[in-house]
Order: structure tokens, then sequence, then C-alpha cells
């Protein structure tokens, strides 16, 4: 296995951000929230945003393969501050199963913890979605509530989990 690093990724510096998260979206329809044709509309997902930032896993040639964002929930409102989204975690497949979702979220759990003043942290995972539930609640991540047919692609329904991990 190459070596891999954990980077900022910004609006400047994205190292293709935009088609690689695409490739997921097309590749696990029924792992996310959004669709392609709903990403193309989408900015970068961290920029102009304070207490946000967006991490990616690249390999010494330079290739993404692995994505997680962060911000903090309520900028102008001032009674839930304390709470951050993590959100548009995906790792390809051809490094799934090598650390890189463990690496990325304890780099963004590292860079919360030291850089603010955040309490607990929240995510929505496709409740079908296994293997990502069991990524979370092993760096300890717990839920804490399920939405029945939150998602509809096509004549399917998902349901969406909601999971935090505090921090304080």
């Amino acid at each position: 296995m190459e070596e891999i690093k954990i980077i900022d990724l910004t609006q400047t510096s994205d190292y293709n951000y935009k088609s690689f998260f695409t490739t997921g979206l097309i590749a696990h329809p029924d792992c996310f929230r959004i669709s392609p044709s709903d990403e193309e509309k989408e900015l970068f997902p961290t920029s102009g945003q304070t207490d946000s930032f967006t991490l990616g896993a690249v390999t010494s040639s330079g290739d993404l393969c692995g994505v997680v964002s962060f911000q903090r929930e309520g900028t102008n409102r001032e009674r839930i501050r304390h709470k951050g989204l993590l959100f548009r975690m995906y790792v390809s497949e051809r490094f799934a199963g090598a650390g890189i979702g463990i690496s990325l979220i304890n780099h963004l759990l590292e860079k919360v913890k030291t850089g603010t003043d955040i309490e607990q942290i929240n995510l929505t995972v496709i409740h079908s979605n296994t293997r990502a539930r069991m990524l979370y609640e092993r760096l300890g991540f717990r839920s804490f509530s399920l939405e029945k047919k939150a998602i509809k692609f096509g004549d399917r329904y998902f349901d969406e989990e909601q999971m935090v991990l505090f921090l304080k």
C-alpha cells in the first residue's frame, strides 16, 4: 500500500475534489443523501464558512483516496454553536478497508478538539450503510435517532440514522 497523507483541502487546492466526490455518488447512490446532479450545483463544501474545513487523504502520487468535511452548526445561532457536523465522508473503493476512514476522522477530531470550542459532533448516515455505521461506532459515535423513509431514490426509500460524539 502506498503512503497516504491527510491534508487540508481548500477551494483553490482541492485535488479534483468535485470529480472524486461525484465518482463516489455515482458508485454508491444508496450511501448518500445527495445525487450527482445535486453535487453539480454545489460549491466546494466548506468555502466561506468559519470553523469549517475539508480534509483529504492523498496518495504519494497526488491522487485523492478519501475525503471528509466538518462545519460548526449555528454559525449565526448562539445557542447551538457548541455543535459541529461531520459530512461528505467518502473513501474510494480501491482504498476501502485500509484505515483511510479512521485516519480521516481521527484527524478531523484532533483538529476540532484543538482548534475550536465544539462540544459535540453530529452526523447522518444511511442506516443500511453498515460499514460506515460500524466505523463511526468504532470511533465513539452513538445513534440517537432514526428517520424512516428519509431519502427517496427512484422508488426505493432509505432510513437515515443520526449519530453524535460528545467531546466534552
